[in-house]
């Protein structure tokens, strides 16, 4: 099973293999550094079309590289207001080599008011909590769940059960035609 992944983030590598081999053995999977041609920082659905641009561009880079893969997967997190709050979450988009797509999310989790200030300034959530844990490039390493969770959750433990939920359609697809 040959898995690509549109992101050579690590944390984002392991969460797609720890999913896909609750259904598959002998997983490969190979990242690739691609656009998301959303913002940075994306809200609402911007994280949607972030995860899906990252999985059709990792389709054609199949079809150019012949690769002959049978999956391609791409993560995008962003934020989004629910219920008066802000939250922060990942957007998983899988298509197998059919064309045909699933789309799942992390865990929710609700940012501070702080935070949410510093975005809508501009900047990106992993340079905010860069910031505010005096670290560098904290979303390849724990990330903001890691730090509001006080280390009980990791980035790669927030994006599992994204990618297994976004399987749902591929494993059942008399159900989702």
């Amino acid at each position: 099973m040959k898995i690509l992944v549109g992101s050579k983030n690590s944390v984002k590598i392991e969460a797609v293999i720890e999913a896909f081999e609750k259904y598959f053995h002998e997983v490969e999977v190979i990242g690739f550094s691609i656009e998301s041609n959303v913002p940075a920082q994306p809200f609402n659905d911007e994280t949607f079309f972030g995860a899906e641009n990252r999985t059709l561009e990792l389709k054609k880079i199949n079809e150019q590289q012949n690769l002959n893969a049978d999956y391609f997967t791409g993560i995008e997190g962003g934020i989004s207001k629910l219920f008066s709050r802000w939250f922060a979450y990942g957007v998983v988009c899988i298509m197998d080599k059919t064309g045909r797509k699933g789309f799942g999310t992390s865990a929710h989790f609700e940012l501070p008011e702080k935070v949410i200030k510093e975005i809508k300034n501009g900047k990106e959530l992993g340079d905010v909590m860069d910031e505010i844990q005096n670290e560098q490039n904290t979303k390849q390493k724990k990330g903001a769940i890691g730090y509001f969770t006080n280390g009980k959750l990791t980035r790669k433990d927030l994006y599992v059960p994204g990618k297994i939920t976004a399987l749902i359609p591929l494993l059942h697809k008399e159900y989702f035609e």
